[in-house]
């Protein structure tokens, strides 16, 4: 059993949390909504705490799961922060999606506390992280990965460490990059489909057994053609994440113009009241 902190009780930390309080493992929660923290310690075998200072009392492992970078430097670093809680020698685990830049200074912010701090975002929505299966990636020190990997695989089918701090953000980066094109794409063939009056689920059928085959077209191409939108990953975050992919792109020199444009599609997908639905709604642009 390991005493354990987590911060952010989201869709995705809910779950996340759980997993590890059914693991056997000792799990003292924080949410800035404490009735979301009162469920979920009447669902699990867990605690919570007023501040995530106070959560990370004792913790050898502190993990946060939280909105944008701002969030993470607050509950981070903050004068109530999971630093001010934290012993030497224990490890944050933020699986924010975040900036590179952000992972850096909080990484060496911890280091000089002699805490460890991996950035480790995540991949699998809401579903993933409620069937235990996502995909965790990792930047941060080998020795501290090494400590939580065993506890990070409570709720992940795939975790790697993929190079120093930083690293599992532009790892996401790379996720979210090739997520946004594949999405348009999927949109304009299935709106395609229809205007040309084609039996869709016979040829999502067809199709998702050929070289066009992903995720996205198993899980969402029948949803697509339905008009339905009300899971899955929102709006609101996926242009949070394409931003983040935007201003890393202006500062290596990497040109992504079909991201850019995406982008711009999910803006008109909020302006017509979308914020909250999946990004598969990008077709509804089209009809």
């Amino acid at each position: 059993m390991t005493q354990i902190a987590f911060i952010g009780l989201g869709v995705m930390g809910f779950p996340m949390a759980g997993h590890l309080a059914q693991a056997g493992h000792s799990v003292t929660v924080y949410n800035r909504t404490t009735s979301r923290a009162g469920s979920w310690t009447d669902k699990y075998n867990g605690s919570r705490a007023e501040t995530p200072r106070q959560a990370c009392n004792g913790a050898s492992i502190a993990i946060c799961c939280v909105g944008n970078d701002n969030d993470v430097r607050e509950v981070v670093a903050g004068s109530d922060g999971m630093l001010s809680g934290l012993a030497p020698g224990a490890i944050i685990v933020d699986h924010t999606t975040a900036s590179a830049q952000l992972a850096r200074e909080l990484a060496n912010e911890a280091a000089g506390l002699s805490v460890g701090f991996l950035d480790a975002p995540v991949s699998g929505g809401q579903a993933g992280a409620e069937s235990g299966a996502l995909t965790v990636m990792c930047g941060g020190s080998p020795e501290y990965f090494d400590q939580v990997k065993q506890i990070i695989d409570c709720y992940a089918k795939s975790c790697r460490l993929i190079g120093p701090s930083g690293a599992g953000q532009l790892t996401k980066m790379v996720n979210q990059i090739c997520i946004a094109g594949l999405v348009q794409a999927l949109a304009e063939g299935m709106s395609f489909g229809v205007n040309a009056g084609l039996d869709m689920e016979a040829v999502i059928d067809v199709v998702s057994k050929g070289a066009a085959q992903s995720w996205q077209m198993d899980n969402r191409a029948s949803t697509m053609c339905g008009d339905e939108f009300d899971f899955g990953f929102a709006v609101d975050w996926m242009r949070k994440d394409l931003g983040i992919c935007l201003d890393e792109a202006q500062r290596n020199g990497s040109r992504l113009p079909v991201t850019a444009l995406v982008d711009q599609f999910y803006g008109q997908v909020q302006k017509n009241g979308g914020s909250r639905w999946d990004t598969s709604s990008l077709i509804s642009l089209l009809k």
